[in-house]
């Protein structure tokens, strides 16, 4: 019982993370250094736009974890997310990261995570009595 609450726990802790990213920090624009950053990589033209379609995405991204709905693929497409985003803001604007280039460090961290808790944290079958 406890294993599937820890994974439970840790599905939201999960959703949590892209929802407070993208509605937080991104549409509520509570965090005006993500708006910086999508100015420097795709221009400052449209730059608020794009960072509320990319907190919307995010907020998606946190209801199909809860959803439940195809875990594994939902996994796959967070983690090319993380990486691609990651690696853009690694070389184009290291200085506009909270901890600067250090950031990476913390989504290899977040994408072990996602792909622990996707690949190898199963949830425990139910036996039944009778059943082999």
């Amino acid at each position: 019982m406890r294993y599937e609450k820890l994974h439970t726990i840790i599905t939201y802790l999960i959703a949590v993370v892209w929802l407070v990213n993208g509605l937080f920090c991104k549409v509520l624009h509570l965090t005006p250094r993500h708006e910086k950053i999508v100015a420097r990589i795709l221009g400052e033209a449209h730059a608020g736009l794009w960072t509320r379609l990319i907190g919307l995405a995010e907020i998606v991204m946190s209801l199909w974890i809860i959803s439940g709905i195809k875990p594994r693929w939902s996994a796959r497409m967070q983690i090319l997310t993380i990486a691609v985003m990651n690696a853009l803001e690694f070389f184009l604007v290291p200085d506009l990261l909270l901890w600067g280039r250090w950031n990476a460090l913390f989504a290899l961290l977040f994408i072990l995570l996602i792909y622990y808790h996707a690949f190898h944290f199963k949830k425990p079958s139910i036996r039944r009595p009778g059943i082999l």
